[in-house]
């Protein structure tokens, strides 16, 4: 009877700490999905909004002209990571060239396309048959694209730098509610500095 008694005792013991493992392993995925993965968060982008943008870099757009953002430097920069064959590049561009290139840059914006690791030419090919007007810069080996983002990320993205260098707003893919925030942020810095420029 006593070893009865033990067996009993010794079986809902073994399951109590079954049951008890198994609700601190559900609580535990439970956690796992409600904390968000840093990597969705930051988009894949090594640089956030507060940071002072990598400046050791020349572009050299398809033109054949060469700037950099340090030369840019007491301007709004626009600078739109993109490839011809990014889909999603090729939508957001047509609302780039006519909402942001078009509407300020005669309000000390600028707007550089920095066209992923593909050739001059196939660069040249890319912006007219977007029919922008905005340059686009070449990035070989996706060089200036690896200092704002992780290269195996993906392009379609902005990254809005405000005139002392520093970013101010950072987009992942065309989504128009985030595309129209961009803009009333680029907009509010396009004021400021005409005010500045006119006082």
């Amino acid at each position: 009877m006593k070893t009865l008694t033990k067996l009993t005792y010794t079986f809902r013991l073994a399951a109590l700490l079954v049951l008890t493992n198994f609700a601190a392993q559900a609580q535990q995925t439970t956690n796992t999905a409600a904390t968000p993965n840093p990597a969705d968060a930051d988009r894949g982008y090594l640089v956030k909004v507060g940071d002072q943008a990598p400046d050791d870099f020349e572009l050299v757009l398809q033109n054949g002209q060469k700037t950099s953002l340090k030369q840019l430097r007491g301007k709004v920069v626009v600078m739109q990571f993109t490839a011809s064959w990014c889909s999603v590049c090729r939508r957001e561009m047509p609302h780039l060239e006519s909402d942001v290139w078009k509407a300020y840059q005669n309000k000390n914006v600028i707007l550089i396309g920095v066209n992923r690791d593909e050739p001059l030419e196939k660069v040249q090919k890319f912006h007219e048959a977007m029919q922008i007007t905005y340059p686009l810069a070449l990035d070989p080996g996706a060089e200036i694209f690896g200092r704002f983002a992780l290269k195996k990320s993906g392009v379609t993205r902005n990254v809005v730098i405000d005139p002392s260098g520093r970013i101010v707003f950072l987009t992942r893919l065309y989504d128009e509610k985030e595309f129209s925030e961009m803009v009333k942020v680029i907009d509010g810095l396009a004021n400021k500095s005409s005010l500045k420029a006119s006082l």
